[in-house]
Protein backbone atom coordinates (compact mmCIF):
# COMPACT_ATOMS: atom_id res chain seq x y z
CA UNK A 1 0.00 0.00 0.00
CA UNK A 2 2.94 2.37 0.60
CA UNK A 3 3.88 1.81 -3.03
CA UNK A 4 0.41 2.91 -4.13
CA UNK A 5 0.67 6.12 -2.10
CA UNK A 6 4.07 6.85 -3.61
CA UNK A 7 2.87 6.01 -7.12
CA UNK A 8 -0.17 8.33 -6.90
CA UNK A 9 1.99 11.11 -5.43
CA UNK A 10 4.58 10.83 -8.19
CA UNK A 11 1.89 10.75 -10.86
CA UNK A 12 0.32 13.92 -9.45
CA UNK A 13 3.69 15.66 -9.26
CA UNK A 14 4.23 15.38 -13.00
CA UNK A 15 0.75 16.36 -14.21
CA UNK A 16 -0.81 19.69 -14.97
CA UNK A 17 -2.65 21.35 -12.07
CA UNK A 18 -6.01 20.42 -13.60
CA UNK A 19 -5.05 16.72 -13.76
CA UNK A 20 -3.44 16.44 -10.31
CA UNK A 21 -6.49 16.42 -8.01
CA UNK A 22 -7.74 12.86 -8.70
CA UNK A 23 -4.27 11.44 -8.02
CA UNK A 24 -3.86 13.46 -4.84
CA UNK A 25 -7.22 12.15 -3.65
CA UNK A 26 -6.14 8.56 -4.36
CA UNK A 27 -2.92 9.13 -2.42
CA UNK A 28 -4.90 10.54 0.52
CA UNK A 29 -7.34 7.62 0.48
CA UNK A 30 -4.54 5.03 0.42
CA UNK A 31 -2.61 6.93 3.10
CA UNK A 32 -5.69 7.03 5.35
CA UNK A 33 -6.04 3.26 4.93
CA UNK A 34 -2.42 2.87 6.04
CA UNK A 35 -3.08 4.98 9.13
CA UNK A 36 -6.09 2.81 10.02
CA UNK A 37 -4.05 -0.37 9.57
CA UNK A 38 -1.35 1.05 11.80
CA UNK A 39 -3.93 1.90 14.49
CA UNK A 40 -5.28 -1.66 14.29
CA UNK A 41 -1.76 -3.03 14.75
CA UNK A 42 -1.27 -0.77 17.77
CA UNK A 43 -4.65 -1.62 19.32
CA UNK A 44 -4.02 -5.35 18.95
CA UNK A 45 -0.60 -4.88 20.60
CA UNK A 46 1.18 -5.99 17.41
CA UNK A 47 2.92 -2.61 17.42
CA UNK A 48 4.27 -1.25 20.69
CA UNK A 49 3.67 2.30 21.89
CA UNK A 50 7.19 3.51 21.14
CA UNK A 51 7.10 2.36 17.51
CA UNK A 52 3.55 3.62 17.05
CA UNK A 53 4.54 7.10 18.22
CA UNK A 54 7.66 7.02 16.04
CA UNK A 55 5.50 6.27 13.00
CA UNK A 56 2.42 8.33 13.85
CA UNK A 57 4.26 11.63 14.26
CA UNK A 58 5.71 11.84 10.73
CA UNK A 59 2.52 10.34 9.30
CA UNK A 60 0.55 13.21 10.83
CA UNK A 61 2.83 15.69 9.06
CA UNK A 62 2.48 13.82 5.76
CA UNK A 63 -1.31 13.83 6.12
CA UNK A 64 -1.30 17.59 6.65
CA UNK A 65 0.85 18.04 3.56
CA UNK A 66 -1.54 15.96 1.46
CA UNK A 67 -4.49 17.95 2.81
CA UNK A 68 -2.79 21.24 1.96
CA UNK A 69 -1.99 20.04 -1.53
CA UNK A 70 -5.60 18.97 -2.06
CA UNK A 71 -6.84 22.29 -0.72
CA UNK A 72 -4.66 24.26 -3.10
CA UNK A 73 -5.82 22.20 -6.07
CA UNK A 74 -9.49 22.39 -5.10
CA UNK A 75 -9.53 26.20 -4.96
CA UNK A 76 -10.97 27.67 -8.14
CA UNK A 77 -8.45 29.82 -9.99
CA UNK A 78 -5.68 28.91 -7.57
CA UNK A 79 -2.35 30.05 -8.93
CA UNK A 80 0.23 27.34 -9.41
CA UNK A 81 3.77 27.70 -8.20
CA UNK A 82 6.14 29.39 -10.62
CA UNK A 83 7.52 26.85 -13.03
CA UNK A 84 4.80 24.30 -12.21
CA UNK A 85 3.18 22.60 -15.17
Amino acid sequence: MWIEVIEATVMAAFLTPQEKLPYVRVAIRKFDALKIMMMILWETKSLDDKRYIALATPMETIGKMFGGWQGQLAKPNSPGKPGEK
